[in-house]
């Protein structure tokens, strides 16, 4: 892959004390950090997660792959270069804890972390960056060295939400809000009121395909995908992207709407290029808006 100038860099992420250490998984999030955490002048050195991330594509970056249950040699890595600052980033499929063969450092994080292990991610993951900070390192958010992740309220493309697509909009976000709330996931697929489904494990591009044979007569429906109520900024935050915008496409969907500041867009003037082609919206909302409250009858 040729490589692409590097994004500019927040004043946050200049300067940051010693080395930085991303443990990455799939996408393009955190080949994007490591380049503008290297353009900022940081020393950067990945831990690519086997099965899930692309060594490749780091290019000249220092790199090894792991397999995620090696967490004693993640650590030994990780302080043999006096790293203390981590990024956790990219698509990592969550496996079972008899797939995950935990070696004996692992074994021993995974009962510090105890019953949070079965919870839903943010949970788990909350509980990880906890037992991280014991360990004696600083998880860092992406947005830390990528300061054009998340989008701004506001309309993306040339194509707007109608009245029943904002009505399925409002309906989205109480959806997800509730699913948010026990720690299932983050979007959900409303037409004319009617929920066609809900992520789960198997990720917002499964969801869209399941809704595929789903779908009612007449307008089509809307993804909504959100931040969970109280979950970290630093890790798993909401993404779309390419395949997002195709996946609704094939769905019969007639736009996108995610929560501002808070989902990750990468290379956003090109996925709101995609979904003016595709014939979507693509708005970023403020799930807070009382505009956005929906009204419930009892």
């Amino acid at each position: 892959m040729s490589e692409a100038a590097p994004p500019t860099v927040p004043a946050a992420a200049e300067g940051a004390p010693g080395p930085l250490g991303i443990i990455a998984g799939g996408g393009d999030l955190p080949v994007r950090v490591a380049r503008a955490a290297r353009a900022a002048g940081r020393e950067v050195f990945v831990i690519v997660i086997g099965g899930h991330g692309d060594p490749g594509r780091f290019g000249t970056i220092p790199k090894v792959v792991l397999r995620l249950g090696a967490a004693g040699q993640m650590m030994e890595l990780l302080r043999a270069r006096g790293i203390r600052q981590l990024v956790l980033a990219g698509r990592v499929t969550r496996p079972s804890l008899f797939s995950l063969r935990p070696d004996p450092t692992g074994a021993r994080l995974i009962a510090r972390i105890g019953a949070k292990a079965f919870g839903g991610d943010d949970t788990l993951l909350s509980a990880v960056t906890r037992v991280l900070a014991e360990e004696g390192f600083e998880v860092v958010g992406a947005q830390a060295f990528l300061d054009d992740l998340f989008a701004p309220p506001g309309l993306m493309t040339k194509r707007a939400p109608d009245e029943q697509a904002m009505a399925d909009i409002r309906r989205g976000i109480a959806v997800v809000r509730a699913l948010g709330a026990v720690d299932v996931g983050q979007a959900a697929v409303v037409q004319q009121g009617l929920v066609l489904g809900v992520e789960a494990i198997e990720g917002t591009d499964e969801l869209l395909r399941r809704c595929r044979d789903l779908a009612r007569e007449g307008a089509g429906g809307v993804l909504v995908k959100l931040v969970k109520p109280g979950q970290s900024r630093l890790i798993d935050l909401p993404a779309i992207g390419l395949a997002t915008v195709l996946e609704a496409q094939a769905a019969g969907l007639r736009g996108i709407a995610v929560e501002a500041g808070g989902t990750i867009i990468l290379d956003r003037p090109a996925i709101a290029a995609a979904a003016d082609e595709a014939g979507l919206f693509l708005i970023a909302i403020d799930p807070e808006d009382p505009a956005l409250k929906e009204e419930i009858t009892p």
